[in-house]
């Protein structure tokens, strides 16, 4: 039983992963089963350049932040589980949170966060009654979101990213899964807003 799986390894998933990984020191936190669904094929950033990103050096890459950004969860974070070469198929609520069944296993998930893209090709049954017209993209781009309120779709049902109705950009993306994961901490944390910096020791 995951107390929190990430569906999708983009800018969104892969923000909130990294956010959720990095409060493992805090006493709400620690013990918590973390996992994300990396899948990345269906990612816009497979096909992104990124020359207007605060921090990023002008001529990066989305595929490298792919790449990149999967190093650095498993390196500083490397309790959160990272599910490779799986595709998310069916979500299901059950009684004690959710049923995610992939290509190749089934997992059980206290909360889930869907951050995979907001193209009509999202096909994960279970969702289909959240699916609407993008608010934020042109209508002959045939966009979609998971109808929220401020990401949550349902008790402990999240989105984030593009699919929770936010333009295509970058910095939006990331934020959105920053978001989310804050949320869920504060959640973990009897309520108590939280969020987790790092600090230079002086």
């Amino acid at each position: 039983m995951f107390d929190v799986l990430i569906v999708g390894g983009g800018a969104a998933g892969l923000s909130c992963a990294l956010v959720l990984g990095s409060a493992k020191d805090k006493a709400f936190a620690k013990d918590k089963h973390i996992g994300i669904i990396a899948h990345q094929k269906t990612s816009h950033l497979q096909t992104a350049l990124f020359n207007n990103v605060l921090g990023l050096p002008p001529g990066t890459t989305g595929a490298s932040i792919l790449d990149s950004g999967k190093q650095q969860l498993k390196d500083l974070y490397p309790h959160v589980e990272q599910i490779e070469n799986e595709k998310v198929l069916d979500i299901l609520k059950t009684d004690n949170g959710f049923k995610l069944t992939t290509n190749k296993n089934n997992y059980l998930a206290k909360i889930i966060v869907v951050a995979v893209g907001y193209t009509s090709l999202m096909r994960i049954k279970g969702l289909e009654h959240y699916v609407e017209p993008h608010p934020k993209s042109p209508i002959e781009k045939d966009r979609i979101w998971l109808k929220n309120s401020d990401h949550l779709i349902e008790e402990n049902l999240y989105v984030a990213g593009t699919l929770a109705g936010w333009r295509s950009q970058f910095a939006i993306a990331s934020g959105s899964g920053a978001h989310v994961a804050t949320d869920i901490l504060t959640l973990w944390n009897n309520g108590k807003h939280t969020k987790v910096h790092d600090k230079i020791e002086s």
